[in-house]
């Protein structure tokens, strides 16, 4: 097999496993510090608001729209580019007892003064209880797509690999809610669905790596079990990095280049696949040292016959 990067030597990666533990230890602890603390800074889509879409005939100063909404006292406006740099895409919270109408209007008087220009497309409401329904449906999402990856990786590994594995997927997402929560940053249904699809990501790279070390269990006779998990990971590496690499040259393109409309999916995306490569090599395998895996759990010992008494 081809590699672009060749490692020669076997990189001592468990070595390293328990300043690496605690180096995540520390690091899930704060992120669970920042959620209970501040919390999510939940976007219109799971705490109900006001979506209004509006048109210019040119490209639309952002800012200048942000000035000029807030002046009118609404508070909490978020403004976007959606689509076009001509299109405009305004979210803004419940507003007390104004509805949908209200709001828009109110909106709109506010833009046609500063710009006749500015065209209403569409104006979209979500209520209280939609973004309740939606905030609990995302959560149970995560927890069914949780239990699903520990499920496969139970019965394609053995039960070692798999807690390992979730316990090191479950890292990630938990620090990524966490920085958002720290920095509070928006959280919206396109962040949720960047920390989805964070955990199919992350555990591709755990079963990869898993996959070798299976392999080198019944390959690698000699060995231990932390020269066989740092063979594994090594043979791996030219892997990782052309294939995360190359993921992350195209998030960082979204980042920087996508508007607003995809900045912060990009930027759970672009968290995610960090410490996904992280959790898949030093977080899940000095795990699997910590439950005790061994050569028996995969190759049977052969048992001796008896030979026949004459």
């Amino acid at each position: 097999m081809l590699e672009f990067f060749p490692f020669k030597r076997t990189i001592p990666f468990m070595s390293w496993g328990k300043a690496t533990t605690a180096i995540s230890l520390l690091t899930f602890l704060f992120s669970v510090w920042a959620l209970w603390d501040r919390g999510l800074n939940l976007g219109v889509d799971f705490t109900g608001g006001t979506v209004i879409e509006v048109s210019y005939s040119q490209a639309a100063d952002l800012q200048g729209v942000r000035s000029t909404l807030e002046k009118t006292g609404l508070s909490e406006i978020s403004v976007q580019n959606f689509g076009t740099s001509r299109d405009v895409l305004i979210r803004l919270p419940n507003q007390g007892q104004a509805n949908a109408a209200e709001t828009s209007n109110r909106v709109m008087a506010a833009l046609t003064a500063a710009d006749a220009t500015v065209e209403l497309k569409r104006v979209d409401f979500v209520g209280p209880q939609v973004g309740k329904e939606l905030y609990d449906s995302g959560a149970l999402a995560l927890l069914v797509v949780a239990f699903g990856i520990m499920a496969y990786l139970a019965i394609r590994f053995e039960w070692r690999f798999a807690v390992a594995g979730m316990l090191a997927n479950m890292h990630d997402i938990v620090i990524i809610l966490g920085v958002f929560a720290f920095f509070e940053w928006e959280f919206t249904l396109t962040v949720l669905a960047g920390v989805l699809a964070v955990l199919g990501y992350s555990v591709n790279e755990s079963v990869v790596v898993f996959d070798r070390i299976r392999e080198n269990i019944r390959k690698l006779r000699g060995a231990t079990i932390p020269h066989i998990i740092d063979d594994a990971i090594t043979r791996t590496m030219s892997r990782t990095i052309i294939t995360h690499g190359s993921t992350q040259i195209m998030v960082l393109s979204m980042l920087f280049f996508g508007g607003e409309a995809l900045h912060n999916f990009a930027l759970a995306l672009t968290i995610g696949i960090m410490f996904g490569i992280y959790s898949s090599v030093l977080v899940a395998s000095p795990l699997l040292l910590m439950f005790g895996v061994k050569r028996e759990h995969f190759i049977k010992p052969v048992e001796k016959k008896e030979e026949a008494v004459v």
